[in-house]
């Protein structure tokens, strides 16, 4: 994630596929030729290919298969409504206004984006799934429902309880400092966890998974994440408690 580089190492083919302008089938053959002709890699080739055949026909059975309740679905009870700035992309945190900026003038984030900044402080922040799914409906020009709601209620927002995926796919500052530049000149410190220059992912993180331990910690993908939690002392833990709760009583204000 490059701030001058809104469309980098992304294909942008969705839209076009999902208003059927182009065959997946179409896309799949080019990319096989030109593998052949160029002697691409192959693992890279594999990847981009499995999106199209595997990932997104997998998301279109979801839908098909389990519509119209998936739509209501809320695994962790989550209701708090968006920020009035998911409208504006004016935020303190630079990630967010980044990519929620680029979102609404071009209609268009990337992958990371959208998953592992907005989805990532959605899902931590406790916000409401159905109003996240609605948001990204209206934002991205390639959001038809099919496609946009499962990736939004399962593999964004983890409401279906595992259904799709197999863990909720969220994070601390360190991930995200790691995918690009987007914490460079942040107001929030990316390695503090309490006070109020701390990135708020940070105390979301934890709290997260402190929250919903009875929910999560049998997941083992999820093991060395409990691992390091149980490491902490109840001092410790309860100053992560209490930024984070701070930090989600004061949405409007980060």
């Amino acid at each position: 994630m490059w701030t001058d580089t809104p469309y980098g190492w992304h294909s942008m083919l969705s839209s076009s596929l999902n208003l059927k302008l182009l065959n997946p089938r179409e896309v799949i053959s080019a990319v096989i030729n030109a593998w052949k002709k160029y002697s691409l890699d192959l693992s890279t080739v594999e990847g981009f290919i499995r999106q199209i055949l595997g990932w997104r026909e997998y998301i279109r059975g979801v839908y098909w298969g389990k519509m119209p309740d998936y739509g209501t679905q809320n695994y962790f009870a989550q209701s708090t409504a968006l920020p009035a700035w998911f409208w504006t992309g004016k935020t303190k945190m630079r990630c967010l206004e980044l990519s929620l900026g680029q979102s609404l003038e071009h209609a268009y984030a990337h992958h990371i984006q959208r998953l592992m900044v907005i989805g990532n402080f959605s899902l931590l922040a406790g916000l409401n799934p159905s109003e996240v799914h609605q948001w990204y409906l209206g934002v991205y020009i390639d959001a038809f429902e099919w496609v946009e709601l499962p990736n939004t209620i399962g593999m964004s927002q983890f409401a279906d309880g595992g259904m799709l995926a197999t863990k909720p796919y969220v994070s601390s500052a360190a991930y995200i400092d790691r995918q690009g530049d987007y914490c460079k000149g942040c107001h929030y410190d990316k390695k503090k966890r309490e006070g109020e220059r701390a990135c708020p992912f940070n105390a979301l993180y934890w709290d997260f998974f402190d929250r919903h331990r009875n929910k999560l910690a049998d997941n083992f993908r999820l093991a060395m994440v409990y691992r390091n939690l149980d490491k902490m002392d109840e001092q410790a833990l309860n100053a992560l408690r209490t930024q984070a709760n701070k930090t989600r009583s004061q949405l409007e204000s980060l």
